[in-house]
Parts: structure tokens; C-alpha cells; sequence
């Protein structure tokens, strides 16, 4: 499956968790049901790309970027490459790659999503307008002890209390991702708990990542 064709399904299947967030998931489906390149960088006057929210291993604060263009604080992403497979797997990659942590755990699942204009993104297009990122926010949590360490793309790197936040508008992308983690975290307990009481032959259960989306 290509790239284009994972960030299609993925898309298509995801259950949306407010009337605002579904809006946007229609966008992002129309743009790539109408744009066969429409994760390339080259695409215009849009395209998407994949951002994380990483947060480490007690579920209490946020490594985020002080991006060196934009001068405010983010979670870690950027453009998808040609080596991408998944929009999963690039949303990895780049929070590997900017905050020098191995061993990010992802959620398969996106957790928001955010279209923004992007001014410093190849310039204006026909009237003004700026190129639009169609960012597809994933969730990934750090390793216990994880260090990490500032790339060329960022300014400053630093882990950030959920409560106290440098970029307000990161507020709902923390508050999506901090119920994704409870959601994941209640799911494997019950898991756990049904392991330790089932009888031979008895049913299973799966992580929340495996399940259906929608």
C-alpha cells in the first residue's frame, strides 16, 4: 500500500471526536481523494503532513519544539518523504528525528487534526494566499528516562507539565491526546485482568489500537 493510499484509509476510517475535528477530516479526504500528490510538499495550494504529540512514560508532560521559523512552540512533525509508508510511520520519524529519542511508542490512530497557513512553506500562491498545512496529529509515548536532544530545525527542545503549556494553542491536541493515552492505558488493564482470569479457550481482547476506527 502507498502512502497516499494509507493516509486515504486511515482518514476515511477514523472516527472524528467533535463535529469540528469531522469537518476537517472531510477536507483532508477530499484534498486527497482530488490530489494524487497530495502529502508532497510540491502540492499546492495544500498538503498534509504528520506531526506527534510525544509525551513521556508517566503521562505528564510534553516534549515540544521551539521551531526555528516560526519561533513558537510545537509538538514535533514536518513534511512526509519518499521513503514513508505510513502517515503513522512518518509522524515517527520525524519525532525521532527532531527530538533524537529512540524508542517512541506510536498510536496508530491520529488524535487531531489542524489546518494552518504557513507562511515560510515555498511562499504565497495565486492571490496572497499562503500554503495551508493539513497537519494529522498522532500521539506517541517516550521511553522511561528518555533524553533527547535539539536538531537543526529547532531552536530549543524541552519536556513541558500538560497543565502548563508555552503555546495555548496546543490545548486541545494535549487534552485529545491525554484522553487517547487514558483510553489506551483502561483498555490494556482490562486486558490484563481478562488474561488473568480466563479459562482455556476462552476469548481475547484487543488493544484499543486494533480496533476499528469507525
Amino acid at each position: 500500500m502507498s502512502l497516499h493510499a494509507d493516509a486515504l484509509a486511515l482518514l476515511e476510517g477514523w472516527a472524528a471526536p467533535s463535529a469540528e475535528q469531522e469537518t476537517l477530516r472531510e477536507r483532508y479526504v477530499a484534498h486527497l481523494r482530488a490530489h494524487p500528490d497530495g502529502l508532497q510538499r510540491g502540492c499546492r495550494p495544500d498538503h498534509v503532513t504528520a506531526s506527534t504529540l510525544v509525551v513521556d512514560a508517566a503521562g505528564e508532560r510534553a516534549l515540544l519544539t521551539l521551531h526555528a521559523k516560526a519561533r513558537e512552540w510545537f509538538q514535533l512533525g514536518g513534511h512526509c518523504e519518499a521513503g514513508d509508508t505510513t502517515l503513522a510511520g512518518a509522524a515517527l520519524r520525524e519525532a525521532t528525528e527532531e527530538s533524537g529519542i529512540a524508542g517512541l511508542v506510536v498510536d496508530p490512530q491520529p488524535v487531531h487534526l489542524s489546518e494552518h497557513a504557513v507562511p515560510f512553506c515555498g511562499g504565497p500562491q495565486a492571490g496572497g494566499r499562503p500554503v495551508h498545512h493539513l497537519d494529522v496529529r498522532f500521539l506517541a509515548v517516550a521511553p522511561a528516562e528518555a533524553t533527547y536532544a535539539v536538531s537543526e530545525e529547532s531552536v530549543d527542545v524541552r519536556w513541558w507539565p500538560l497543565d502548563a503549556l508555552p503555546n495555548p494553542d496546543l490545548a486541545e491536541l494535549v487534552a485529545l491526546g491525554a484522553a487517547r493515552l487514558a483510553q489506551v492505558a483502561q483498555v490494556a488493564q482490562v486486558a490484563r485482568m481478562a488474561q488473568s482470569t480466563s479459562s482455556p479457550g476462552g476469548g481475547s481482547i484487543r488493544s484499543a489500537a486494533d480496533q476499528p476506527a469507525r
